[in-house]
């Protein structure tokens, strides 16, 4: 069996993870700004699930403080039943913009985690393994610069990878994206989480794409965010744009959310 069939064939690792009474608030030059108010929150093991809400409501604060990245001022941050307390590579967290560094060719960027975790010697193989997982083994000595957006996406998606995530955090990872590279990549991300078997925990403010992707979608409120509602996706996988359920769904999820969300 090649590496590269190794890395997708591994046992699925995956983590459930618990976000129990959870309450954040910035100190703004001295003024309170509460942004997250009581947030209970369970998903399953190698369970896909996006929030959804206002622009600002607090979602990407959400997903640092599950990163490990801040503490929150309440409640507590579970990891198959661990205290989350600091950061972790078995926790990655995916940005909207891919952040590679521009003077490291694609392959040299894969490798910038297991690099920073003195890894790289005896796991270069895994390197190749991510590449050929989001098809970019091709571009391995291409210099960012040289990508497309989606292009640059996977390869941060492969950073991501390579460090074996049990807990993917993608944190509108698609929103720079022209609409067809959006699409495409909506797919491979589903492929992925398919093949690697790691838990997602997705932001999102595209109402569609959540639909598409996950099995859940948690709808929170404008600022400080609480959970309104959620929605279970009991539908397979690839999931058709038209589907008359989905396009219900969308117009409920909308009218949760109000005029304002785009």
């Amino acid at each position: 069996m090649s590496a590269a069939l190794k890395l997708v064939d591994a046992p699925r690792r995956s983590v459930a993870l618990e976000v129990r009474g959870v309450s954040h608030a910035f100190d703004l030059g001295g003024k309170h700004l509460p942004v997250l108010d009581n947030i209970d929150l369970s998903v399953a093991p190698g369970e896909f699930v996006a929030l959804l809400g206002p622009s600002g409501c607090g979602k990407s604060t959400l997903l640092r403080l599950v990163a490990g990245l801040e503490q929150p001022d309440v409640g507590a941050l579970l990891e198959d039943g661990a205290p989350i307390t600091a950061p972790d590579p078995s926790r990655i967290l995916v940005f909207q913009d891919p952040t590679l560094f521009p003077w490291r060719t694609v392959w040299k960027n894969v490798a910038v985690g297991l690099e920073a975790r003195g890894l790289l010697p005896a796991h270069k193989q895994r390197v190749a393994d991510a590449l050929s997982l989001v098809r970019l083994e091709a571009f391995a000595q291409a210099y960012p610069h040289q990508l497309s957006g989606g292009m640059a996406q996977r390869a941060a998606l492969a950073r991501a990878l390579v460090n074996d995530p049990h807990l993917l955090l993608l944190d509108e990872p698609l929103g720079k994206l022209d609409s067809l590279t959006r699409l495409a990549m909506q797919n491979e991300l589903v492929s992925l989480w398919q093949k690697v078997g790691f838990t997602a925990l997705l932001v999102t403010h595209d109402v569609e794409e959540a639909l598409l992707l996950a099995d859940r979608v948690i709808v929170l409120s404008d600022r400080p965010a609480r959970i309104v509602t959620e929605f279970l996706i009991d539908k397979p996988r690839p999931r058709r744009r038209d589907d008359a359920d989905l396009v219900h769904l969308r117009q409920t999820i909308l009218a949760t959310l109000g005029p304002v969300h785009d």
